[in-house]
């Protein structure tokens, strides 16, 4: 078994806080007919390059039944910034249209497979996986991108078709696991292609 989630596989359950006050499981986003969940946090230059692509392609594919759930599960050991304090105040100043969970305990980062950040997973329907790796070629810098992955499997899956492309390789830092130093990452941790 790979580390990161297989095609096909189902999502994962979890618990875990967000910035809003609330807690939020897999369950909570039953409405959704697309569910996006990806790996993201408050320092990593390729997040905060990205953003704001992330940002339109959410607003963007809403009316389609399309939901987004942000996770960082980076250890504030590591990078205080990524505390879940600094959490609030980045979703109080930016107010992304995505909830904006904590994954404290790196158990949510473990079940998905999260190799850095960002790393996005799309589910079906049924929540079963038909894309997983990056959004964009270049999400530290966006105008210099050729191609926006995650938007294309969002179209094809919208479109009932599988995804033609349905795995790349997540382009951003390593997911910062706690008690290791900033760029370890698990042995069993690979690109994907």
């Amino acid at each position: 078994m790979s580390f990161t989630l297989s095609i096909g596989a189902e999502a994962p359950d979890f618990t875990l806080p967000a910035t809003d006050g609330k807690t939020y499981s897999l369950g909570d986003f039953s409405d959704a007919k697309i569910l996006v969940i990806f790996f993201t946090c408050n320092h990593c230059p390729y997040v905060l390059g990205s953003d704001e692509t992330t940002r339109a392609t959410a607003d963007r594919y809403a009316a389609q039944g399309v939901r987004f759930v942000g996770i960082n599960a980076n250890s504030a050991g590591t990078y205080a910034e990524d505390s879940f304090e600094h959490m609030i105040v980045r979703m109080e100043r930016h107010a992304f249209p995505w909830v904006y969970l904590r994954d404290e305990g790196q158990r949510a980062a473990l079940a998905y497979g999260a190799l850095r950040t960002p790393h996005f997973y799309v589910f079906d329907e049924e929540r079963k996986l038909v894309y997983t790796g990056r959004a964009l070629d270049n999400p530290r810098d966006p105008a210099a991108a050729t191609v926006n992955d995650l938007e294309a499997a969002l179209e094809d899956t919208l479109a009932g078709r599988p995804v033609a492309k349905p795995l790349t390789n997540p382009i951003g830092c390593n997911v910062k696991w706690d008690g290791k130093e900033a760029h370890w990452m698990p042995a069993e941790a690979c690109d994907l292609v």
